[in-house]
């Protein structure tokens, strides 16, 4: 089942060229700069935007085409804004209860019980919105939101008015919700750290356009896109934990065929995770080093390398089924003999592991 948009949009000298076919499950960042036209998509889809020839379809039924346009409230979304908009005169346990009624009790999929404690908001419900936090307020928009039962939910930014504090607050509610709910998610955000810790797909905007779109390990390490060669590049693997070693407090990660060494830092055996490794802290030998204090050191094969200015390269290799970046200089490109196929040892400097 998929989310698929194909539309067109002229305003004044922007232009909004769209032709994407989502999958309907996990959760999808739209990720660019401001202006690049995330908001608008998101209001197409929407249906807070009616594009003349746009064709909008959501898990086999027509939103919008030629002859069909659904209205907002008969699309079953929900829409988290970046402001939490709570109602000022109506309690926590009221602006929940309020907008559970907006669903028909036939279509009501989600309990209210269960999204105050995916949200974790149960001690809030008897307080003013006025007198919670940035980050509690979202928590509680978005617990309303998910109290209307929506089959897509829509998140336009919904951290960007939280400092850093408050978004880490909030991020692991966010895969909490990634976790228990069976709900596609399209997530707009310019934030790296966050479309790193919660996205499973990610479509990259650019000036109207999509630069590209499909798994996010994929598009985070392809050499033809802006990602790869912003100064934090990095690649996602994803690992569980098989062992944990506790006379020195570390875990074992198994990621396909290779085990990952990292602190242990509460994490449990069985525990799923998502290793974030920068390319600034993978290089490459080529032999195996002895006598190191780096833990991580795997066998790799060079993919593809792209130069960066006149000093440095980017280089994909691959761990088995998993790419790796790694940024190093051209002289270095010039003496290990890098070249698509070259096999090399990668020394894994850093590794930082996201729930």
């Amino acid at each position: 089942m998929t989310l698929s948009a194909s539309f067109s949009l002229t305003r004044d000298t922007f232009t909004l060229s769209v032709d994407l076919n989502l999958p309907a499950s996990g959760i999808t960042a739209v990720f660019g700069p401001s202006g690049s036209g995330k908001t608008t998509l998101l209001r197409a889809i929407a249906g807070l935007e009616h594009i003349p020839g746009a064709h909008i379809t959501f898990q086999g039924n027509t939103w919008q085409d030629d002859r069909t346009f659904v209205p907002t409230h008969l699309r079953r979304i929900g829409y988290v804004f970046q402001q939490a908009s709570l109602f000022a005169h109506l309690s926590v346990r009221a602006n929940l209860e309020y907008g559970l009624s907006r669903v028909p009790a036939d279509n009501r999929r989600i309990r209210l019980d269960d999204a105050v404690d995916l949200l974790g908001i149960g001690t809030l419900l008897d307080r003013d919105p006025q007198t919670l936090s940035g980050g509690e307020q979202q928590r509680v928009a978005i617990a309303r939101t998910l109290a209307t039962s929506p089959q897509l939910l829509l998140m336009d930014e919904p951290l960007s008015s939280l400092d850093h504090k408050r978004k880490l607050e909030i991020l692991p509610y966010l895969e909490n919700l990634h976790r228990e709910l069976a709900l596609p998610v399209l997530y707009v955000s310019h934030a790296t750290d966050e479309v790193a810790r919660l996205a499973d797909e990610l479509v990259i905007l650019r000036n109207g356009s999509i630069l590209g779109s499909g798994p996010i390990q994929q598009m985070l390490t392809r050499l033809d896109l802006p990602l790869s060669h912003r100064g934090d590049a990095e690649t996602l693997v994803r690992a569980r934990v098989a062992r944990l070693d506790g006379d020195f407090g570390l875990a074992h990660l198994q990621a396909g065929d290779h085990e990952f060494i990292v602190t242990s830092g509460g994490l449990k055996v069985g525990d799923d995770v998502r290793l974030r490794i920068s390319a600034h802290d993978v290089s490459l030998t080529l032999e195996q080093q002895r006598g190191t204090s780096i833990q991580n050191i795997f066998p790799v094969t060079v993919a593809e390398a792209a130069p960066e200015g006149d000093a440095q390269f980017m280089v994909k290799v691959m761990l088995g089924d998993n790419p790796l970046l790694a940024r190093v200089t051209r002289k270095s490109v010039n003496e290990l003999g890098i070249a698509a196929g070259k096999q090399l040892y990668a020394q894994v400097k850093g590794v930082a592991v996201l729930a």
